[in-house]
């Protein structure tokens, strides 16, 4: 699995840790394939043997390059195509970044509007909101986001997602979360003296309960 993440709650972060873990992979064998052939120098007659005027092997290690770059092409592809595809939305949620906090628009709610400031909280530290935006599990939302004053980032690591909230242009993705959970991000631009305080904090829960709190 991939370091230093959270874990992975969307279909788009399982296919990056999946990408990573495939990586690097194809790092560790190369890596081992150099120190190999360095340490084949140093035997002499071994590296005049197979390796001096070796037609076959030149031609080996001159195509093998471009086949490595098809092994990383193909799932980076995928995984920027599951990131750019725009499913039928069953929510539209327009975030709006400010200095220093987050406004949240559901479109479908009677454009239910609310802000998202920093509250102190032992338990997540930072990263903690005073009002979480909800959203439900297992359901396609399309995500707009833009600024006010400077650019921010919405980020949410667990869900593989970062869009730039650009004043005056508006950013669109898709959500689906797998899991309920709470899940938190921070703005991820330097966007001013406390632009760390800007977290991002979301309560996904199942689809009766949000229709329930709603």
């Amino acid at each position: 699995m991939m370091m230093m993440t959270q874990n992975a709650n969307s279909p788009i972060m399982e296919s990056l840790i999946f990408f990573y873990d495939h990586t690097s992979l194809i790092l560790l064998m190369l890596t081992f394939s150099v120190l190999m052939n360095f340490m084949s120098i140093f035997s002499e007659s071994f590296f005049k043997r197979f390796f001096s005027e070796n037609h076959e092997l030149e031609y080996f290690w001159t195509t093998l390059p471009a086949f490595i770059l098809l092994f990383l092409a193909f799932p980076s592809l995928k995984i920027l195509y599951m990131s750019e595809e725009y499913l039928q939305p069953s929510l539209t949620i327009k975030a709006i970044g400010h200095q220093w906090y987050w406004s949240y628009e559901y479109s479908e709610l009677n454009s239910m509007t609310f802000d998202s400031f920093i509250q102190n909280n032992n338990l997540i530290r930072l990263l903690d909101t005073s009002n979480h935006l909800i959203i439900p599990i297992n359901t396609p939302i399309r995500m707009l986001i833009t600024s006010e004053d400077v650019i921010h980032s919405w980020t949410i690591p667990s869900l593989g997602v970062k869009v730039d909230a650009i004043p005056g242009r508006i950013n669109q993705l898709i959500l689906h979360v797998n899991r309920p959970g709470i899940l938190t991000g921070q703005c991820s631009e330097i966007c001013g003296a406390n632009h760390s305080f800007m977290p991002i904090t979301i309560s996904a829960i199942s689809m009766n309960k949000f229709i329930s709190s709603i």
